[in-house]
């Protein structure tokens, strides 16, 4: 039965790949105080063991996966990287930078110290850093160095075996460090620091929206009693007389039959309206005045939130007032207004001009903020359908770019086509989220393309390297471990002092940002539990961005250092 299934897996290796990742997923989904070996570690453990049978897998399929998963990553970070540059994230940019320096420093003199090769060099960075996309990037720089097969070969097996031995504590102990050393290394009262900064910043929180029960505007019903000023005006005139707000009659219920109003429909005694508005004004104004009635049919309407991005050159240039002058804008209410590369937020005022390429987010009735859509540009309807030919194209491009080769000195400099991949994500992605127009790729696919392509591409590396897994793990495993938490602890201590004396950042923030240059979202879990609060997690974007695509890049950096 056992010879049976191993030459199964022989002929059919795409069978291996998808048992190593099923065996993959399930174990890294167990976690033990938060902590697991996660989906790519697990995923390699399986490969390598399924790999023990000898199975045989084409490079391409490797290659196809991890461009995959590169350009998720850019298309995914890339409007974090660039805003985070553009804006007030540049001291935080800047230390990534120089976080991902001490990532790639320490890992070269433990090899250096420790004599390992190429391939175990790239693995003990890989490893101990956790950034499992730059063994793709060191894959690609060795095989480029034009050595004989059988010594690439060696290389390339022995990445997986340093990459398995020093992740784990890549990642426990990156989390230790971070969450219980660094406060006390650096004499923070994590949870102190975090109280004053939520105290500082006012709590700015946006309340309502999307998994809120609570919203901003709603819809109510109320009955015109035979005293009611309303009665007999148009409905336009009576949405005037809610001063300071903005209301609208949407509906009415009359003689039991329901109608949408318009702003001249007249309303009469006996009228069971719909008004939509700020919620505030609804309860405390008109529901003081009014008498409010359930009537779930008349309550019945199909609504919507939706991302405008504005085009249309007759209204650029006019104000929030001018606009909501416009037949168009009954019904319809501003949520959120955001121009400009940085996504900056621009109050919402009367006075408040709205420029072409501002992006509005419009909150109403389906059918009046569709007619509101058309009037102002492109609107961005939430979709599960991805632009595919964005992303072949997007890939292709980036592809084609890394596969140029320039020569300085001599010395050939490539992107490669996985670097390229990586960079046309990121410019594709910040293009997407300032032109909204095109490149659509729902959250969905983003993390299907992310994950299953990187543990598809761990997958082909672990079965590829699985023969010679357990003598590379006998004759290298305990010093290769030590060597390993050399690599890990030494850049974090060192981060960690960086960011208070030279950086100045925020006690509360410090941490999230060293766990943001590292990508070590382990710890951030570890820093937000041991402060009690969220807010270690603002330092964590920009940094993350930055260090995300630096520390992968590092990869072909480190075997162009070691040759």
């Amino acid at each position: 039965m056992f010879e049976w299934f191993a030459n199964t897996l022989r002929t059919y290796p795409e069978i291996a790949l998808f048992l190593s990742l099923g065996i993959g997923y399930y174990v890294g989904g167990f976690s033990y105080r938060g902590l697991s070996l996660g989906a790519v570690t697990s995923t390699l453990i399986a490969a390598v063991i399924i790999g023990q049978l000898g199975i045989t897998i084409s490079p391409n399929v490797k290659a196809t996966f991890f461009l995959m998963f590169l350009f998720a990553v850019g298309y995914g970070v890339g409007p974090q990287f660039v805003r985070g540059i553009a804006k007030d994230g540049t001291p935080q940019a800047l230390f990534a930078v120089l976080v991902a320096i001490f990532c790639l420093a320490a890992p070269i003199v433990a090899a250096r110290i420790a004599g390992y090769d190429l391939g175990y060099t790239a693995g003990l960075y890989a490893g101990s850093q956790t950034i499992s996309a730059s063994m793709g990037l060191a894959t690609d720089a060795i095989n480029r160095l034009g050595l004989p097969p059988d010594q690439t070969k060696a290389l390339l097996d022995a990445m997986p075996i340093a990459y398995a031995v020093t992740y784990i504590f890549g990642t426990v102990g990156s989390a230790l460090i971070l969450a219980l050393l660094g406060p006390k290394l650096l004499g923070i009262d994590l949870v102190q620091a975090c109280k004053d900064y939520e105290a500082r910043m006012g709590g700015g929180k946006e309340l309502g929206g999307e998994g809120s029960v609570w919203h901003r505007w709603e819809l109510r019903a109320f009955r015109l009693r035979p005293s009611a000023r309303a009665a007999g005006m148009r409905a336009v005139e009576a949405e005037g007389l809610v001063p300071g707000a903005r209301v609208f009659v949407e509906r009415i219920r009359r003689n039991g039959k329901i109608e949408d109003a318009t702003a001249d429909t007249v309303l009469q005694e006996g009228d069971t309206v719909a008004v939509a508005g700020p919620r505030e004004t609804l309860v405390n104004l008109i529901g003081q005045a009014a008498e409010e009635v359930e009537d779930a049919e008349l309550l019945d309407v199909k609504a919507e939130g939706l991302d405008v991005y504005v085009t249309s050159k007759d209204v650029d240039g006019k104000t929030l007032y001018d606009l909501a002058q416009l037949p168009e804008a009954r019904g319809v209410f501003l949520r959120r207004i955001v121009r400009g590369a940085v996504a900056t937020r621009i109050p919402i005022l009367p006075n408040t001009v709205i420029n072409r390429g501002d992006i509005l987010t419009i909150v109403g009735r389906t059918q009046d903020t569709t007619a509101m859509a058309k009037l102002l540009g492109y609107p961005d309807r939430p979709s599960d359908v991805a632009d595919v030919a964005f992303i072949g194209g997007a890939i292709t491009l980036g592809a084609l770019i890394g596969a140029l080769v320039f020569k300085a000195g001599g010395v050939p400099l490539t992107l490669s086509t996985a670097g390229g991949a990586l960079i046309s994500g990121l410019v594709f992605g910040w293009l997407r989220s300032v032109r909204p127009v095109f490149g659509r790729i729902p959250s969905s696919t983003v993390w299907f393309m992310n994950s299953i392509g990187l543990n598809m591409f761990i997958a082909v590396v672990g079965i590829s390297a699985g023969p010679g897994f357990v003598k590379g793990l006998q004759t290298q495993g305990i010093g290769l471990f030590i060597w390993g938490i050399f690599a890990t602890a030494v850049p974090l201590i060192l981060a960690m002092f960086a960011g208070k004396y030279i950086f100045r950042f925020d006690p509360a923030i410090l941490l999230g940002c060293c766990a943001g240059a590292r990508t070590t979202t382990a710890a951030l879990g570890m820093i937000c539990e041991t402060a009690k609060s969220q807010v270690p997690a603002l330092g964590y974007t920009v940094t993350y961005a930055v260090g995300n695509t630096l520390l992968t890049i590092w990869g072909m950096i480190i075997i162009m250092l070691m040759t």
